[in-house]
């Protein structure tokens, strides 16, 4: 019988761990400078990574034939938490969006970044692909419901990244491209509609990234700052801690969602071109993982997952470049946080399950 690494009977994949580690470690450092050299700050942030990790090891343990069992139980306690929350959830920034636990409050809306992949994946595997016609239509509903849900919050950057999670799982089981135009063009003209259900913080958002500069000391002042901050970073930039537009208070949110700039304005460009290679290269492993799973649910999931993430680095990115509108998306792994790094880490432990239990399932 072959012997079996530490690693591997641990059911971790080391080379997801390497980048994973990288990052976080690049996200304490940042944290650190973005945060006002806040060491308390620091290490609030290092017990979350700590125990997101430790729930990620756990979730690499499970078969991912009991993942696939577990799909639509946990898709349907997701829904229900949400559905509480729009009765009796917290409310914080005028959004309603947080279930208060007494120790800590938690957003069933990150759940929803695993639970709709997860069932879309399980609903799709059970049939042969290219799924049927009603197949996608059942499964937009299943990924419309939660979105919706999530919206009313409101909490668009997170219905986004549950539709994306949703669709992307979609996408790598081979719906026609007829029909992915046909949604696009529905999409397109349902615009206008969608425009007069948008809150009005919402539209000024939508404005402001056609012309931030129509309102440079209001809606326009975060996306303004932050490319003031990422030009001024020039090739190598400012230095660790040399950053003026986080450290003299310019630039809003530099620790969560703006976090990006408060990087390139003291790495610069190379040290931008060298995080997006990180980024990379965990996406790059994602997407060997799904190519090599050995279950169509295994593959459909584990796409899901790792596009989803790339996504969530797109926008962020582009959110903070001016190149996208302003929806609240963090930096993975990089920004402050809490549920969203959890979920993250439980996302790359079902990526690690996927990864290291194949041998087990061809045996």
């Amino acid at each position: 019988m072959e012997d079996k690494s530490l690693a591997q009977k641990m059911h971790i994949d080391m080379h997801l761990l390497f980048g994973i580690l990288l990052l976080c470690g690049i996200g304490l450092i940042m944290i650190y400078s973005a945060g006002g050299q806040d060491i308390k700050l620091v290490l609030r942030q290092a017990v979350i990574m700590l125990i997101a990790l430790m729930l990620m090891i756990a979730v690499a343990q499970i078969n991912p034939y009991q993942l696939q069992r577990w799909s639509i139980w946990f898709y349907l306690f997701s829904i229900i938490l949400l559905i509480i929350v729009l009765y009796a959830g917290h409310i914080g920034k005028g959004a309603q969006r947080w279930l208060n636990l007494g120790l800590f409050k938690f957003q069933p809306s990150e759940i929803m970044k695993l639970g709709v992949p997860m069932v879309i994946a399980w609903y799709i595997s059970g049939s042969s692909l290219p799924p049927a016609i009603m197949r996608v239509l059942t499964s937009c509903l299943m990924i419309m419901i939660p979105v919706l849900l999530i919206a009313k919050q409101p909490d668009l950057g997170t219905a986004l990244l549950v539709a994306t999670a949703g669709f992307a799982v979609l996408f790598i089981a081979g719906i026609s491209w007829r029909f992915i135009i046909s949604v696009m063009v529905i999409i397109a003209s349902a615009a206008p509609v969608l425009w007069h259900f948008m809150h009005d913080y919402q539209k000024r958002r939508v404005l402001t990234f056609l012309n931030p500069e129509q309102d440079p000391l209001g809606a326009g002042y975060h996306t303004i700052q932050s490319k003031i901050a990422i030009g001024s970073g020039g090739l190598f930039g400012k230095g660790w801690l040399n950053g003026t537009q986080s450290h003299l208070e310019f630039l809003p949110e530099r620790s969560t969602d703006f976090i990006f700039a408060v990087f390139s304005e003291e790495f610069g460009l190379m040290g931008v071109i060298l995080l997006l290679t990180a980024y990379s290269y965990i996406i790059a492993r994602g997407l060997l993982i799904a190519l090599n799973a050995q279950q169509t649910y295994g593959k459909l999931l584990a796409s899901g997952l790792i596009l989803t993430f790339f996504v969530y680095v797109f926008v962020n990115v582009g959110m903070v470049t001016g190149q996208l509108p302003v929806v609240g998306v963090p930096l993975p792994l990089i920004s402050h946080g809490g549920t969203s790094i959890v979920t993250l880490m439980l996302g790359f432990g079902i990526l690690m399950s996927i990864s290291t239990h194949r041998r087990m399932l061809s045996g």
